[in-house]
């Protein structure tokens, strides 16, 4: 089933690339844009998160918590995350069992192996408020992303 607005955001805990755990329930009380992204280390995935690094500062204004999600294994997305100088973005891995908080929120591709690019806002009580889901080769528009939290006030 895939996630829509207005559903109560599956919970779940993850390592991040630095090898610390995260839940989504540790940031009530914020906005959570989880961002999905298929690999690392590939062209479109590496502009989404340098995009989410960047914007940082916007995301903190806006109360928001913005994650760069994806299948690949934790110590994959520590190395990618160095190599693009990621420092302040947390990068969680949902690796395994493979895909399992993909598979939850209906975003798991299986015949890549991976999750889609999806962008899903979730709300200060974890109730999910907007989803994107953007061809494989598309890079989701920062400043659309950045409206969708906005419009949520």
């Amino acid at each position: 089933m895939k996630i829509n607005v207005g559903m109560k955001a599956p919970d779940f805990t993850l390592t991040d690339q630095k090898g610390k755990k995260l839940s989504l329930s540790d940031f009530r009380g914020k906005k959570v844009l989880l961002s999905w992204h298929p690999f690392a280390f590939t062209g479109v995935c590496t502009d989404q998160m340098r995009a989410l690094e960047t914007h940082k500062e916007a995301f903190d204004k806006l109360n928001t918590v913005a994650l760069g999600m994806s299948t690949d294994p934790s110590p994959s997305k520590g190395a990618w995350a160095k190599a693009l100088s990621i420092k302040d973005t947390r990068l969680p891995s949902d690796f395994y069992p493979h895909g399992q908080v993909a598979k939850e929120y209906g975003i798991f591709v299986e015949e890549l192996g991976s999750s889609g690019r999806v962008n899903i806002l979730i709300d200060e009580e974890g109730v999910v408020r907007w989803v994107k889901e953007y061809d494989i080769p598309q890079l989701p528009d920062i400043d659309e992303v950045l409206q969708a939290i906005k419009e949520l006030g």
